[in-house]
Protein backbone atom coordinates (compact mmCIF):
# COMPACT_ATOMS: atom_id res chain seq x y z
CA UNK A 1 0.00 0.00 0.00
CA UNK A 2 1.52 3.32 -0.97
CA UNK A 3 2.35 5.85 2.23
CA UNK A 4 -0.43 8.73 2.68
CA UNK A 5 1.18 12.17 1.66
CA UNK A 6 0.78 14.50 5.19
CA UNK A 7 -2.32 16.52 2.88
CA UNK A 8 -3.91 13.13 2.24
CA UNK A 9 -3.95 12.59 5.70
CA UNK A 10 -5.32 16.10 6.40
CA UNK A 11 -7.72 16.41 3.74
CA UNK A 12 -10.75 15.06 5.97
CA UNK A 13 -9.65 17.73 8.31
CA UNK A 14 -9.31 20.29 5.11
CA UNK A 15 -12.86 19.38 3.91
CA UNK A 16 -14.36 19.29 7.13
CA UNK A 17 -13.01 23.28 7.39
CA UNK A 18 -13.48 24.29 3.79
CA UNK A 19 -17.56 22.80 4.65
CA UNK A 20 -17.57 24.98 7.93
CA UNK A 21 -16.33 27.92 5.99
CA UNK A 22 -19.05 27.68 3.49
CA UNK A 23 -21.59 27.26 5.75
CA UNK A 24 -19.96 30.78 7.79
CA UNK A 25 -20.15 32.56 4.65
CA UNK A 26 -23.99 31.46 3.63
CA UNK A 27 -25.10 32.37 7.23
CA UNK A 28 -23.68 35.71 7.08
CA UNK A 29 -24.93 36.58 3.62
CA UNK A 30 -28.29 34.75 5.01
CA UNK A 31 -27.75 37.64 7.92
CA UNK A 32 -27.60 40.31 5.71
CA UNK A 33 -30.57 39.18 3.86
CA UNK A 34 -32.45 39.49 7.30
CA UNK A 35 -30.67 42.75 8.69
CA UNK A 36 -30.76 44.40 4.87
CA UNK A 37 -33.99 42.62 2.57
CA UNK A 38 -33.63 43.20 -0.79
CA UNK A 39 -37.06 45.33 -0.91
CA UNK A 40 -35.80 47.60 2.09
CA UNK A 41 -36.73 47.08 5.70
CA UNK A 42 -40.94 46.51 6.71
CA UNK A 43 -40.60 49.82 7.82
CA UNK A 44 -39.08 51.36 4.80
CA UNK A 45 -41.47 49.54 2.77
CA UNK A 46 -44.29 50.62 5.15
CA UNK A 47 -43.15 54.52 4.41
CA UNK A 48 -42.95 53.68 0.92
CA UNK A 49 -46.42 52.48 1.17
CA UNK A 50 -48.02 55.51 2.73
CA UNK A 51 -45.70 57.35 0.18
CA UNK A 52 -47.57 55.79 -2.75
CA UNK A 53 -50.72 56.09 -1.06
CA UNK A 54 -50.61 59.52 -0.91
CA UNK A 55 -49.72 59.80 -4.41
CA UNK A 56 -52.59 58.01 -5.49
CA UNK A 57 -55.19 60.46 -3.46
CA UNK A 58 -53.59 63.43 -5.04
CA UNK A 59 -53.78 61.87 -8.50
CA UNK A 60 -57.22 61.04 -7.86
CA UNK A 61 -57.35 64.57 -6.67
CA UNK A 62 -56.20 66.27 -9.58
CA UNK A 63 -58.24 63.68 -12.02
CA UNK A 64 -61.50 64.82 -10.62
CA UNK A 65 -60.42 68.57 -10.53
CA UNK A 66 -59.61 67.83 -14.35
CA UNK A 67 -63.15 65.97 -14.84
CA UNK A 68 -64.64 69.00 -13.70
CA UNK A 69 -62.97 71.44 -15.44
CA UNK A 70 -63.49 69.72 -18.90
CA UNK A 71 -67.13 69.40 -17.89
CA UNK A 72 -66.96 73.14 -17.62
CA UNK A 73 -65.51 73.86 -20.92
CA UNK A 74 -67.96 71.57 -22.62
CA UNK A 75 -70.44 73.25 -21.06
CA UNK A 76 -69.12 76.45 -21.99
CA UNK A 77 -68.82 75.27 -25.66
CA UNK A 78 -72.63 74.25 -25.88
CA UNK A 79 -73.85 77.32 -24.29
CA UNK A 80 -71.14 79.41 -26.79
CA UNK A 81 -73.13 77.13 -29.85
CA UNK A 82 -76.76 77.43 -27.90
CA UNK A 83 -75.81 81.42 -28.16
CA UNK A 84 -74.32 81.44 -31.64
CA UNK A 85 -77.62 79.36 -32.99
CA UNK A 86 -79.86 81.92 -31.37
CA UNK A 87 -78.46 85.51 -31.65
CA UNK A 88 -76.40 85.12 -35.02
CA UNK A 89 -78.21 85.09 -38.05
CA UNK A 90 -77.49 82.74 -40.77
CA UNK A 91 -75.90 84.23 -43.65
CA UNK A 92 -78.01 83.20 -46.06
CA UNK A 93 -81.29 84.80 -44.46
CA UNK A 94 -79.73 87.49 -42.22
CA UNK A 95 -80.64 90.46 -44.23
CA UNK A 96 -84.14 89.81 -45.28
CA UNK A 97 -84.56 88.80 -41.85
CA UNK A 98 -83.39 91.95 -40.03
CA UNK A 99 -85.42 94.18 -43.41
CA UNK A 100 -88.67 92.27 -42.33
CA UNK A 101 -87.92 92.75 -38.30
CA UNK A 102 -87.24 96.53 -38.85
CA UNK A 103 -90.75 96.71 -40.92
CA UNK A 104 -92.85 95.56 -38.70
CA UNK A 105 -91.24 97.07 -35.62
CA UNK A 106 -91.93 100.59 -37.83
CA UNK A 107 -95.55 99.07 -38.66
CA UNK A 108 -96.29 98.36 -35.34
CA UNK A 109 -94.77 102.08 -33.68
CA UNK A 110 -96.47 103.87 -36.50
CA UNK A 111 -93.18 105.15 -37.55
CA UNK A 112 -92.40 105.65 -41.61
CA UNK A 113 -89.07 103.91 -42.88
CA UNK A 114 -87.34 105.43 -45.23
CA UNK A 115 -83.91 104.69 -47.29
CA UNK A 116 -82.25 101.41 -45.42
CA UNK A 117 -78.57 100.14 -46.41
CA UNK A 118 -76.69 97.38 -45.42
CA UNK A 119 -73.07 96.12 -45.14
CA UNK A 120 -71.59 92.99 -44.03
CA UNK A 121 -67.85 93.04 -42.83
CA UNK A 122 -66.05 90.00 -41.30
CA UNK A 123 -65.39 90.07 -37.82
CA UNK A 124 -61.28 89.83 -37.05
CA UNK A 125 -60.12 86.46 -35.30
CA UNK A 126 -63.13 84.29 -36.59
CA UNK A 127 -63.42 82.53 -40.04
CA UNK A 128 -67.67 82.38 -39.74
CA UNK A 129 -68.74 85.36 -38.15
CA UNK A 130 -69.75 88.88 -39.61
CA UNK A 131 -71.09 91.93 -38.14
CA UNK A 132 -73.87 93.77 -40.52
CA UNK A 133 -74.01 97.39 -40.05
CA UNK A 134 -77.64 98.59 -41.22
CA UNK A 135 -77.88 102.95 -41.63
CA UNK A 136 -81.72 103.21 -41.87
CA UNK A 137 -84.41 106.75 -41.98
CA UNK A 138 -86.92 106.54 -40.43
CA UNK A 139 -89.87 109.79 -39.71
CA UNK A 140 -92.02 110.23 -36.94
CA UNK A 141 -93.01 111.49 -33.50
CA UNK A 142 -91.03 110.97 -30.46
CA UNK A 143 -92.96 108.77 -28.70
CA UNK A 144 -93.45 106.69 -31.86
CA UNK A 145 -89.52 106.82 -31.82
CA UNK A 146 -89.22 106.02 -28.54
CA UNK A 147 -91.86 102.35 -29.02
CA UNK A 148 -90.03 101.30 -31.91
CA UNK A 149 -86.70 101.57 -30.13
CA UNK A 150 -88.38 99.48 -27.37
CA UNK A 151 -89.17 97.31 -29.74
CA UNK A 152 -85.92 96.61 -31.38
CA UNK A 153 -84.76 96.33 -27.40
CA UNK A 154 -87.04 93.41 -27.33
CA UNK A 155 -86.21 91.57 -30.33
CA UNK A 156 -85.33 88.00 -30.46
CA UNK A 157 -82.43 89.29 -32.53
CA UNK A 158 -79.00 90.75 -31.18
CA UNK A 159 -79.38 93.98 -32.55
CA UNK A 160 -77.24 96.72 -30.77
CA UNK A 161 -78.19 100.34 -32.01
CA UNK A 162 -74.66 101.74 -32.49
CA UNK A 163 -75.53 105.19 -32.74
CA UNK A 164 -79.13 107.37 -33.69
CA UNK A 165 -79.52 110.98 -34.78
CA UNK A 166 -82.66 112.97 -34.45
CA UNK A 167 -83.70 116.30 -36.20
CA UNK A 168 -87.37 117.91 -36.30
CA UNK A 169 -88.46 118.86 -39.24
CA UNK A 170 -89.35 122.35 -39.67
CA UNK A 171 -92.98 123.02 -38.61
CA UNK A 172 -94.21 119.69 -37.15
CA UNK A 173 -93.62 117.49 -34.22
CA UNK A 174 -91.96 114.87 -36.49
CA UNK A 175 -88.37 113.72 -36.46
CA UNK A 176 -86.18 112.33 -39.07
CA UNK A 177 -84.47 110.05 -37.52
CA UNK A 178 -81.26 108.32 -38.65
CA UNK A 179 -80.27 105.00 -37.29
CA UNK A 180 -76.91 102.97 -37.44
CA UNK A 181 -77.86 99.23 -36.00
CA UNK A 182 -75.41 96.25 -35.62
CA UNK A 183 -76.54 92.79 -36.17
CA UNK A 184 -74.72 89.54 -35.91
CA UNK A 185 -74.16 86.83 -39.36
CA UNK A 186 -72.58 83.07 -38.72
CA UNK A 187 -71.46 81.33 -41.55
CA UNK A 188 -73.14 77.67 -41.98
CA UNK A 189 -71.13 74.70 -43.12
CA UNK A 190 -69.84 75.09 -46.91
CA UNK A 191 -70.28 78.68 -46.92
Amino acid sequence: MPAKSPIAARDPQMSLRIVLGALVLLNLIAAGFVMFPPGGSPEELDRELASLQSQVLKSNKTLQTTKQHVAAVEKGRSQGEEFLSNYFLSVRTASSTILDDLNAAANATKIKPGQISYATEPIEGSNDLSMMTINANYDGTYADLMNFIHRIDQSQRLLIIESLNAAPQAGSNVLSVNMKIDAFVRGEAGD
